[in-house]
């Protein structure tokens, strides 16, 4: 009998069961082929070994505990920049749940008592999060990832309490939560598994910025990358071998510009929110100062919309609106989230907006927020109230079929 000790990561959808039953089985098809293009290169290029996919379930081995946790990082950064850009109903949540021990190896398959409390673990995981044991803490690098300690909990099936950890997730909701650390190591590493398509999509797609210069950067640095490897593969040279390099090419200048190559406009944001409150009318007058000065319609109505919304401002949504009649197909996504903001004007405002736009993918998000409403709906403030609920049943009946 073969032994190992080794790091075993369990992922799974949030909601899986509940969403495959009420989607075509084309939709549950388009839901797992993103979710294994997008995890399946970045476990691998961290050094993992995919023992089993069991529906939405991944189970991964790992001979380093913090390669291990650093493909959990990797995974919800990558998802992070996905949900950006998808609709409430296609955005992809996942649990990560890791575990390190001794076990079993036996042809493909790995047994033993850590593959269990790894599994069990998964169970008490939160979506979003990197959820891993005590064991994991005591043996990883935890220098280059700061977590934080949840507790001991009762696994079923496991006689003793497990402490259990998460990785600490960063503050700003505008950034990747994990800061890409995970991600940047596998373009430093350069690795994945195969040169195809499909992997390089993959990776390209797991690390798309927020805002729609950044993604037509990524277009230009695919088109390239693509067009070197047609170029290489017509004089003969192999074009697997080049694959990997170029997905690691794509991978780190993606890290890069989300960890280092915020716009100036970006950045002005980020200074207006973060300003105190005797620095804040300043900081944001110079902001729109920056923004208008944009000559292009999509991208100053884009950035408006996007410092609207920071600052909790209800012509955030008239903003996207703007930008989404100039083009912007990421405006009308971003009206879409705004559903599902805390803030009731915020909603309201969304909701007339997409019905003005005549957007039809919002009727899902719309019927949602008709039937359950949202925080501070109904509330007085003043002479004045708000309603997100009655304002997208308004909205609903507005939208032609």
């Amino acid at each position: 009998m073969r032994t190992a000790n080794l790091a075993i990561v369990f992922t799974d959808i949030k909601g899986f069961t509940e969403r495959t039953s009420q989607q075509t089985l084309g939709q549950n098809e388009k839901l797992l082929t993103t979710h294994n293009e997008m995890l399946a290169p970045l476990f691998k290029g961290l050094g993992g070994r995919i023992i089993k996919t069991i529906g939405d379930a991944f189970m991964v081995t790992f001979e380093s505990p913090t390669s291990a946790v650093l493909a959990g990082v990797a995974v919800q950064d990558a998802l992070w920049a996905y949900n950006q850009h998808t609709i409430a109903e296609e955005q992809l949540h996942v649990r990560v749940a890791i575990n390190v021990g001794e076990v079993r190896l036996e042809g493909n398959d790995v047994f033993g008592e850590p593959v269990n409390i790894a599994a069990r673990v998964e169970g008490v995981a939160e979506a979003d999060e990197v959820t891993f044991t005590e064991s994991v803490y005591l043996s990883m690098n935890r220098a280059e990832l700061p977590s934080e300690e949840l507790g001991r909990f009762e696994l079923k099936g496991i006689p003793e309490q497990v402490r259990l950890y998460k990785v600490t997730r960063g503050t700003d909701p505008a950034a990747p939560p994990f800061a890409n650390k995970g991600l940047a190591r596998v373009a430093e590493g350069g690795r994945t598994t195969s040169g195809t398509h499909k992997a390089f999509e993959a990776a390209t797609r797991a690390l798309e910025s927020t805002s729609e210069v950044a993604t037509r950067a990524f277009e230009s640095t695919s088109r390239m990358v693509e067009s070197s490897l047609v170029s290489a593969e017509k004089q003969g040279l192999p074009r697997r071998k080049l694959g990997f390099a170029s997905v690691g090419v794509v991978l780190l200048l993606g890290a890069l510009y989300l960890l280092f190559g915020k716009s100036p406009i970006d950045k002005a944001i980020d200074e207006a929110v973060a300003a105190k409150s005797e620095e804040r009318g300043r900081k944001v007058d110079a902001a729109r100062k920056l923004i208008t000065a944009e000559k292009d319609a999509k991208e100053r109505n884009w950035n408006l919309g996007q410092l609207s919304e920071r600052l909790s401002e209800p012509n955030a949504a008239g903003h996207y609106a703007a930008a989404a009649k100039a083009g912007s197909r990421d405006a009308e996504s971003q009206l879409i989230k705004l559903l599902g903001n805390q803030k009731c004007s915020l909603r309201a405002a969304a909701a007339d907006a997409l019905a003005d736009l005549q957007v039809k993918r919002a009727r899902g998000a719309l019927e949602d927020l008709a039937e359950d409403g949202g925080p501070g709906d109904g509330e007085q403030v003043l002479v004045f109230g708000c309603n997100s609920k009655q304002a997208a049943a308004t909205a609903l009946r507005r939208l032609k079929d």
